[in-house]
């Protein structure tokens, strides 16, 4: 593990050293960027994605007018499904399907085109190809509820099958301590990532700042973080305050899928 540790520090000190001697022949503006690019690559970035998208068109345009990169998880087969997709896509945002999942709670119901434990195979292709067709500019999906479904391995590994098939990418959003679905979607060579963070159990705007912050300590550590929230107008509030926050922190703000990893 030294000598790893050694050779990774002379390769950068020999990359840092190529940068110098570039910047001096060919001038101190390009020695300049070529020093801040090498600095961007090392630093801590988040992702913001906003989960039940699909129901109002106010509240989305809310995080829409905040400026800053997220990514919107939109919900399948409801009525403003594929004009507030194509909205989104229009602001230059990312789009995911938030698809439904069983819960582990019988009294909830996940809408329209959940999948179920216990669903053929067939059924789950047939039900997820419908949706990813129903949402436009998808680019990869996570789980809406899904408790259930996630902890059982069989089910998700179809479902994950559906997914790869299309070229996307997998998010788990964690609803469960017993998700199976991260670690199948690797298995299975699937580009894919964990939530770190729910934003707004509590939709209060300084618990959700809290939350915030509970992300950014996670991406300094970590050099990455991912947080989930939904489209309540104290979500907004609160992450229009933490953009100003990141500003002096040297974190970006990027999205989804650029902390996705195969």
């Amino acid at each position: 593990m030294a000598k790893d540790s050694e050779l990774m520090d002379r390769r950068k000190f020999l990359c840092k050293s190529a940068i110098f001697f570039t910047g001096s022949l060919l001038g101190l503006n390009y020695f300049s960027r070529a020093l801040a690019a090498d600095n961007s690559i090392n630093q801590p970035r988040i992702a913001l994605i906003i989960d039940d998208i699909g129901f109002s068109r106010s509240r989305l345009r809310s995080f829409l007018e905040i400026g800053a990169p997220l990514t919107f998880a939109v919900l399948p087969r409801l009525a403003k499904s594929r004009v507030l997709a194509e909205e989104i896509h229009t602001h230059g945002h990312e789009i995911m399907l938030h698809q439904p999942m069983e819960p582990l709670d019988p009294h909830l119901d996940p809408g329209p085109g959940a999948v179920y434990v216990g669903d053929e195979a067939n059924k789950i292709v047939r039900i997820m190809e419908e949706n990813i067709s129903d949402v436009p500019f998808v680019t990869g999906l996570n789980n809406h509820m899904g408790s259930r479904f996630t902890a059982c391995q069989k089910e998700m590994k179809e479902a994950l099958k559906v997914i790869k098939t299309k070229g996307l990418f997998f998010v788990d959003s964690l609803t469960t301590s017993r998700s199976m679905a991260y670690k199948t979607a690797r298995r299975l060579n699937i580009a894919t990532a964990c939530r770190n963070v729910f934003l707004d159990n509590y939709p209060v705007e300084t618990d959700i700042l809290s939350q915030l912050y509970k992300l950014k300590k996670h991406a300094m550590r970590s050099g990455h973080a991912i947080g989930i929230g939904h489209p309540y107008p104290e979500t907004a509030r609160a992450i229009e305050s933490f953009k100003r926050v990141l500003k002096k922190s040297g974190i970006s703000m990027v999205h989804i899928s650029h902390l996705i990893s195969a």
